[in-house]
């Protein structure tokens, strides 16, 4: 009887606890998920054919990419990598190189007319999503 009565009000704590978290814990619980993250100036590398971008062309470039809408996420099948890093018919790619935690990230921009396609690639895996962005698709350099 004792053991079911402490049961329940450990359950009880921790039902509350898992639905009345703080803001901080959900925020960083949101980070360690999301697909789609925002990038810093200060912490990436911007390349084009190996050539790096700096100054106010990589300011807008990542101003752009932080203001994007996501579109959708596309399932990367085992076997099909090569066709997402390398497409048929696309320019070539902006290559963004960064750091996350302690992950080393590539991101890999492929811009089309009506949307932009970025390939996240850290350790061994592969996360391919669009995006959409006005910006980024007309962006110039």
């Amino acid at each position: 009887m004792v053991w079911t009565i402490i049961s329940i009000v450990l359950l009880s704590i921790l039902k509350l606890l898992i639905t009345c978290l703080p803001t901080g814990p959900v925020e960083w619980l949101i980070k360690k998920f999301e697909t789609h993250s925002k990038l810093s100036v200060d912490k990436i590398t911007l390349t084009r054919d190996g050539k790096p971008l700096e100054g106010e062309d990589k300011v807008k470039l990542v101003n752009s990419f932080n203001e994007a809408i996501f579109l959708k996420k596309h399932y990367i099948y085992p076997g099909t990598e090569e066709s997402f890093l390398h497409p048929e018919n696309s320019e070539t790619p902006l290559v963004i190189d960064t750091k996350t935690g302690k992950k080393d990230v590539r991101l890999f921009l492929y811009r089309y007319n009506d949307r932009v396609d970025v390939v996240k690639q850290y350790k061994k895996k592969l996360v391919a999503y669009s995006l959409m962005s006005d910006n980024l698709q007309k962006f110039t350099i």
